[in-house]
């Protein structure tokens, strides 16, 4: 199947009712937020997305998403390749109630607008940035600082402080 340039927004609910499936591209660029979060990224977001409805005959799309990264090592900081690959399963809602509404745990709400059109650029660049590691890091193992350089001296006992509250303690036993 050729990868095609996927549309940046769709109407999931028509989607859904072709059982529409989608496999493509999203041209990174045009996704300003991801690439401000890496030092550099793919040219390209492999997507797969597939529209249906399920048993409870709720709207339904998911699929993959996957590109690579570099990002910064923040123990050695030097550059690391990072894969990123997200799972996704959404369904559309619409108003205000959405936290009232009881979908199954595996679905993750999506707001429509109100002509029922969700932004997939905009849902899934928001996807890719939530997948990145809180703390970029390399196996410790292929990182090129060890845990000896990590070290950088003994420290010194602090010294004991005397209680600032200890003078209102003898106040107190004289009072007694």
């Amino acid at each position: 199947m050729q990868k095609v340039k996927l549309p940046k927004t769709i109407d999931p609910i028509k989607s859904a009712n072709k059982c529409s499936e989608y496999s493509g591209v999203f041209n990174a660029s045009d996704m300003p937020r991801w690439q401000a979060a890496v030092v550099s990224c793919a040219d390209v977001i492999h997507v797969e997305a597939k529209f249906e409805k399920d048993a409870q005959s709720l709207t339904l799309f998911h699929g993959t998403l996957d590109t690579t990264a570099k990002l910064i090592c923040q123990r050695c900081n030097s550059l690391l390749e990072q894969t990123v690959h997200v799972d996704y399963c959404f369904t559309p809602v619409q108003g205000p109630d959405i936290d009232e509404l009881e979908l199954p745990e595996a679905y993750e709400p999506v707001e429509v607008d109100e002509h029922g059109i969700v932004s997939l650029l905009q849902l899934f660049e928001d996807e890719l940035i939530i997948a990145l590691p809180i703390v970029a890091l390399h196996a410790e193992d292929a990182c090129t600082v060890t845990k000896d350089d990590m070290t950088f001296g003994i420290l010194e006992p602090e010294q004991e402080r005397q209680n600032p509250f200890a003078v209102l303690q003898e106040l107190k036993r004289d009072q007694e």
